[in-house]
């Protein structure tokens, strides 16, 4: 392809409302372009990049054994109210939702889940048609509350999204398995570093799940991982061992002490001459359940944080808030920053973290303005709370298979995600095969999502430098650029059209760039957009030479004969 041909515009400066580098370079180098809030047109260029990952994941996923078909974007509200799931992600605020013109409401589909298991119970009726695992390539709709980041967090985006569907546990585990090592099979083939790790499986729910990240500084997941590597989750699913608090001894009387004003843990470590860890913070939140709200107190270790994931996977909250001022003096009658589970309201529910379970004399609040409580002891001064584990894991935190092992921080950009979701849609929804006596079981099901174009602009988040990307030769919109450095000068004109046929022949994913353009712009422009090898023909021409550079390694350039630039990308 001649890049003339190509409507292709690149900026010299960045947008305004890139915030990090993958989502700046791609508007500059105009593979994206914005349309509206979280939603692009892709050039010609990156819908290249998108077909060839595409491609990458089809093969690998027809290499496992699923067969490709195609679901409706639009989608009943009653499948999803069949499900339970549509409240959930009205009150998530990230559904697409609109009425026909008879009335009927339906939505844009975020996920299929809802689709397939209709289409399933239609056409499966017995185990010997099990097991089978079906994918689609499709546009998929979140209506983001706050979209950011390119292409990350769009509200439209291409996603690859698989169902396997079996008879039995063990045939889920197999199906796992299988798409387990085929998005390994995939990233590797992509050119990217990624690793998997345990994640919470979230509204799509389900008993497993394992994220897919590629690992960058800018990623939007933070991630821990062993300094062994045997265990590796994302910080909302992560667990860990934290050094206990020190002894306090046997229990003292409670005493109440005035503390004008202190409400914070760091206020109180001062105030007290002690350690977060002989605290206990009490955070109120508000749960939206599915028949309605509920004010609840969590009690945790003054140096450790609430995970409000474990926290509203416990409650099975369709959604979590922090209780807004009124709703905190309502329930603890005191001001923000006093509240404790001495004084609470009574029908609060309580619960603790475990790290606090068997803890003597703690300083808490106790409900009163201007107060907190020493000596506090669980069950003798309040009523025991639920001890549930609702820590948030963290860097440095020993790995929960053995405390010697540290877990390291690190930032990932999650491109794929694969469930266990065992018969929570087929039982709801009452898809049933006869099994081999005859009686009706509940298809065990599996779902695979990876994220086309989120993969593409991670390629990018972690390929870069300071003149432009550096894209990763599987992904590449073109592997070879043939660039010719003054389009007036016919014997440079006649050497590029030589190799760029010779390269086109030979199979070489090429380009011509026979724009004309000042060198000094065009080889800028070449550096932004990021093909991985350049040919450039030029002056030397006149000796039967050219000039051939990584963008890797742009210092690094190889003058080569014309007849030889064939053999030279080869060995590239």
């Amino acid at each position: 392809m001649r890049l003339t041909t190509i409507p292709l515009q690149t900026l010299r400066e960045n947008p305004a409302d890139a915030e990090i580098p993958s989502h700046r370079l791609l508007v500059r180098a105009g593979y994206i372009q914005k349309l509206a809030s979280g939603i692009y047109i892709y050039s010609p260029l990156m819908w290249r990049v998108l077909r060839k990952i595409s491609e990458i994941v089809r093969e690998e996923m027809d290499r496992a054994g699923a067969a490709e078909f195609l679901m409706p974007i639009a989608q009943p509200k009653d499948i999803w109210e069949e499900s339970g799931r549509w409240n959930r992600y009205i009150a998530d605020g990230i559904l697409f939702h609109l009425e026909d013109s008879k009335g009927a409401e339906m939505c844009l589909g975020p996920t299929h889940e809802e689709v397939i298991t209709t289409f399933v119970k239609r056409i499966c009726n017995s185990y010997k048609q099990l097991p089978f695992n079906l994918y689609q390539i499709q546009d998929k709709f979140r209506d983001e509350i706050r979209p950011r980041f390119g292409l990350m967090r769009g509200r439209e985006f291409i996603m690859k999204d698989a169902y396997s569907f079996d008879a039995d546990e063990a045939g889920l585990d197999k199906s796992y398995d299988a798409m387990d090592q085929a998005y390994h099979r995939i990233f590797e083939r992509c050119g990217l570093e990624f690793t998997g790790v345990q994640a919470d499986p979230g509204a799509i729910g389900g008993s497993a799940s394992q994220e897919f990240m590629v690992l960058a500084d800018q990623g939007e997941d933070a991630i821990l991982i062993s300094e062994d590597g045997k265990y590796a989750a994302n910080v909302e699913k992560a667990d860990s061992i934290v050094s206990p608090s020190p002894d306090q001894g046997e229990p003292k009387p409670l005493r109440k002490e005035h503390t004008p004003n202190i409400r914070t843990v760091d206020e109180l470590c001062e105030f007290f001459s002690m350690s977060a860890n002989q605290m206990a913070k009490t955070v109120l939140y508000t749960a939206v359940l599915e028949d309605k709200e509920e004010t609840v107190a969590v009690m945790m270790r003054g140096d450790l944080e609430i995970n409000e994931v474990k926290l509203t996977n416990k409650l099975d909250a369709l959604a979590l808030n922090l209780a807004d001022e009124e709703t905190i003096k309502k329930v603890t009658g005191a001001e923000v920053g006093f509240a404790g589970p001495i004084g609470l309201a009574e029908d609060i529910r309580v619960f603790a973290d475990v790290t606090l379970k068997g803890m003597t004399n703690l300083l808490v609040g106790c409900c009163e303005t201007d107060y907190h409580c020493l000596d506090v002891n669980i069950g003798r001064d309040f009523k025991e709370p639920e001890f549930v584990d609702l820590r948030e894991a963290r860097a440095g935190d020993g790995a929960p298979h053995d405390a010697s092992v540290k877990l390291i921080g690190k930032r990932g950009i999650e491109v794929g995600h694969i469930f266990k979701l065992g018969t929570k849609y087929s039982e709801a929804m009452d898809a049933t095969f006869l099994d081999q006596n005859g009686k009706r079981q509940p298809f065990v099901m599996g779902c695979y999502g990876l994220g086309i174009s989120r993969t593409a602009q991670s390629a990018v988040e972690q390929n870069f430098d300071d003149d432009g990307i550096i894209w990763p030769r599987p992904i590449a919109p073109f592997e070879v650029v043939v660039a010719i450095l003054d389009s007036k000068k016919s014997e440079q004109v006649e050497a590029a059209e030589k190799i760029y046929g010779d390269l086109k022949s030979a199979g070489v994913d090429v380009c011509l760039d026979d724009r004309q353009m000042a060198p000094g712009v065009k080889f800028k422009d070449l550096d932004l957009l990021g093909f991985p090898i350049r040919v450039v023909v030029g002056r030397k021409v006149k000796e039967g030479m050219v000039e051939i550079s990584e963008r890797r390694q742009p210092d690094t350039k190889h003058d080569v004969a014309i007849d030889g630039v064939g053999e030279k990308i080869a060995s590239l």
